[in-house]
């Protein structure tokens, strides 16, 4: 990945996590933190990566909530940054912060 491509991600996922915070209002969406972005090179899509907090029923409604208000979100990304166009998102569940939970929780119980 080039220097510029791990640049827009970064942006991305900053401008992202801003306005799921600040503009959206949906009661769906719980306790989402973004996790990482990847942007495709022709910067026509790009995979938000996302943690939640909560069960798999909340996690799948805030997945769905972030879904049914991409456009918002793209709205944000076309305001905040210069880019020849603005990638159509897509959320993605990110479980490593969970596997590093468990695998800690097992490194525990050896130790």
């Amino acid at each position: 990945m080039t220097e510029r491509m791990r640049r827009v991600n970064e942006i991305v996922r900053e401008v992202v996590a801003e306005a799921i915070a600040r503009d959206l209002e949906d009661p769906r969406i719980g306790w989402v933190t973004v996790t990482g972005v990847d942007t495709s090179p022709d910067l026509r899509s790009a995979k938000v990566w996302v943690s939640v907090l909560g069960d798999e029923a909340e996690r799948e409604a805030s997945l769905a909530a972030l879904g049914s208000s991409h456009g918002i979100l793209q709205a944000a990304i076309g305001r905040e940054m210069t880019l020849k166009r603005t990638p159509t998102l897509s959320f993605h569940y990110d479980e490593a912060p969970e596997r590093g939970v468990r695998l800690a929780r097992l490194l525990e119980e050896d130790g």
